[in-house]
């Protein structure tokens, strides 16, 4: 009796709004924004900023005193050591990615086709190279690259090889950062294209079998169609990581011999932390974002056309 009375005094407008409430919270965009909304924000403070302010830094002049413009920049152009920095950032970028999606689409095949009840060891072991921390693996490759006491060249002393100078030389030590990212980054890619493997239907390889078609044939026509999209997501993110990497080379050559092997994070870090010229420096870093854009507009407008194909 006293429920019914307290409904009928409920005015219209508390039920109207009610029912607003409850329609608006049933929209699953509304949700997911709402719960998305944190980390929004989070990358709102710990990127956008940081990246609005370092362009401000990157209009001022060495003293962070007066505006220049576009000093920093038009000075960079001059340098003959920028440009081996763009050349060499690129052919590190994209020379450690091929090899690290080649390695890790050979593995991820190698461990889709063990049994699964061994599939757990083989994941794990194959994952030691990317848990273990970047700054821990470069040291210990640093010993081994080591002119004096280097392992690689104890053994190919074995062989009457004579030593080869790792970081000495530019071309080794080119060789030498790819090899190092390679071997940390190759099991991201493992272990994404394995989960991507995971998701194709064994139907499909079984009626191209009854066709006749061969390994390479299912390879060509199955495998890769079915998996371009996380190939490409893979190759874009391992990209981004690659161009910023500064840790390998900053362990390994610091950048050298005569600065032949610095990448954009390593030579930012050189001018505007160790050479005090903070904007320079950020002028640096920001090259790397029209370089970034471009293989992202390439690489998800590919995707895009892909899918709306299919």
């Amino acid at each position: 009796m006293v429920d019914a009375v307290l409904q009928g005094v409920q005015t219209p407008g508390a039920t109207r709004k009610r029912s607003s409430l409850r329609r608006t919270m049933q929209r699953k965009s509304t949700v997911a924004f709402l719960m998305a909304l944190p980390l929004i924000l989070m990358i709102a403070f710990l990127v956008i900023y940081p990246a609005l302010y370092s362009l401000h830094l990157a209009t001022l002049n060495k003293s962070m005193e007066r505006f220049v413009g576009f000093g920093n920049f038009l000075f960079l152009f001059k340098r003959e050591t920028f440009w081996k920095v763009v050349e060499q950032s690129c052919i590190f970028a994209l020379t450690a990615v091929f090899f690290k999606a080649i390695i890790g689409f050979t593995v991820a095949h190698f461990v889709h086709n063990v049994p699964n009840d061994r599939q757990r060891k083989w994941r794990g072991m194959l994952l030691v190279p990317w848990v273990i921390p970047p700054a821990m693996s470069c040291l210990a490759w640093l010993w081994l690259f080591d002119p004096s006491y280097s392992a690689f060249n104890w053994v190919l002393g074995i062989f009457n090889i004579g030593p080869v100078p790792w970081t000495g030389d530019a071309f080794w030590a080119r060789f030498s950062v790819i090899l190092v990212n390679i071997w940390i980054g190759a099991p991201f890619f493992m272990i994404m294209y394995l989960a991507a493997l995971k998701s194709v239907p064994d139907q499909l390889y079984e009626a191209a079998a009854i066709d006749g078609a061969n390994w390479w044939q299912r390879i060509w026509y199955i495998t890769l169609p079915m998996m371009r999209n996380i190939i490409a997501i893979t190759a874009l993110f391992s990209l981004i990581v690659t161009f910023a990497n500064f840790d390998i080379v900053q362990i390994l050559t610091q950048g050298g011999p005569i600065d032949l092997t610095h990448v954009f994070a390593t030579w930012s870090f050189t001018l505007g932390i160790q050479g005090n010229d903070i904007p320079l420096g950020a002028a640096v870093s920001l090259f790397m974002v029209p370089i970034l854009t471009v293989a992202a507009v390439f690489i998800l407008r590919d995707i895009t056309r892909r899918g709306n194909e299919s």
